[in-house]
């Protein structure tokens, strides 16, 4: 199956490539953000139903199976070396260093609990920051999901007395 998503992918990216079109401008044509573009090009998301005529248009020679293969639902993986490429380690590297500090004010702001990674959004954009130089600007949104209390009245699972259904 791997080796099935590397050739798949290979195809999507360089569908991508002979197009000349960027992340931005296949994000916008498909009302998709610029990450999300790059997760469906890299097998990482699930082209739905209503977005793929926007995706076909935006690349015209996406193929029919290229189409069906990114409808199916992705095994959503990495490769662990990737961690050596220096824009991904200093991304982790973000994340590890600030993650305490974000966790805390998720903790004060919301409660206990998390961000989902799974109601999320994410985007990469460039702005100029006040001393002129190019900045990269990345968003994480993502739903609050609070942890709950585990009631076991409340474990649909666990067996019941028999006076109690």
């Amino acid at each position: 199956m791997e080796q099935n998503k590397e050739s798949t992918v290979a195809s999507l990216q360089a569908v991508k490539r002979e197009s000349g079109k960027s992340y931005n401008q296949l994000a916008k044509e498909t009302g998709l953000t610029n990450v999300y573009v790059a997760q469906l090009l890299r097998r990482q998301a699930q082209l739905k139903p209503d977005t793929a005529p926007r995706l076909r248009e935006a690349l015209p020679d996406l193929t029919e199976y290229l189409m069906r293969e990114m409808m199916r639902p992705p095994l959503r993986s990495y490769d662990p070396s990737l961690i050596q490429d220096p824009t991904v380690y200093r991304l982790n590297e973000a994340v590890m260093h600030f993650g305490e500090s974000i966790k805390e004010i998720i903790n004060e702001e919301f409660g206990d609990g998390i961000m989902s990674a799974i109601d999320f959004y994410c985007s990469v954009d460039k702005i100029q920051g006040v001393d002129g130089k190019d900045r990269v600007v990345v968003t994480f949104d993502g739903k609050y999901l609070p942890h709950s209390e585990q009631k076991s009245e409340h474990m649909l699972s666990r067996p019941r007395p028999q006076g109690k259904q």
